[in-house]
């Protein structure tokens, strides 16, 4: 299996609840293997996928229809 990873940027300062809802969402979405974020940069978000069943742009949508503004980074 092909794995990728991708990191999202959100631009708004998030709370820690609203950063989990975020994550869960995210790892809900079929192909995703991990979340992850560190503490000191939580506007930062790292997910391993499988790009055979997402793109990094329809992470980056489940995303931003959490009510954030964001963008990937790091491709």
């Amino acid at each position: 299996m092909e794995m990728a990873d991708v990191t999202i940027h959100v631009d708004e300062t998030l709370t820690e609840e609203h950063l989990a809802r975020i994550s869960e969402a995210v790892r809900g979405h079929d192909g995703v293997m991990a979340v992850a974020h560190r503490e000191d940069k939580p506007h930062l978000i790292i997910v391993e996928y499988n790009p055979a069943q997402v793109t990094s742009a329809g992470l980056l949508e489940v995303v931003t229809a959490q009510g954030v503004q964001a963008e990937l980074i790091g491709l």
